[in-house]
């Protein structure tokens, strides 16, 4: 899709989130993904989020994945019903992402990223 400046809807974005989070650089994220096992839903999670935070988050986040089979008791501590589930702890206000994250616009507007 060309946006009215010939570019396509993708760089134009891709452009975008760049400035924006340039202009934030003292920001930490501390994120958790819960997922359960290696499932296809699980792995694409995993790779869309660590994808996402080494482009536009770099050096500033932690990232921390619980496999809910091999940790159980921290989905009823963390009150997770569903995986995929990425929630983010900081910086505020926490917001959870339930799926295999392949919504990026949900993802950028949870996690504070003007598109």
């Amino acid at each position: 899709m060309k946006s009215k400046k010939g570019k396509t809807t993708d760089e134009v974005t891709t452009e975008l989130v760049a400035v924006t989070t340039a202009s934030a650089p003292n920001e930490y994220f501390v994120l958790c993904l819960y997922i359960a096992g290696l499932s296809p839903r699980s792995t694409l999670a995993v790779e869309r989020i660590q994808r996402i935070c080494e482009h536009y988050l770099a050096g500033r986040y932690e990232l921390t994945v619980i496999d809910l089979f091999v940790n159980p008791e921290m989905a009823q501590q963390a009150q997770i019903v569903v995986a995929p589930t990425l929630i983010k702890q900081s910086p505020s206000p926490k917001r959870l992402f339930i799926g295999d994250l392949s919504d990026e616009k949900k993802i950028f507007l949870g996690l504070n990223i003007v598109i």
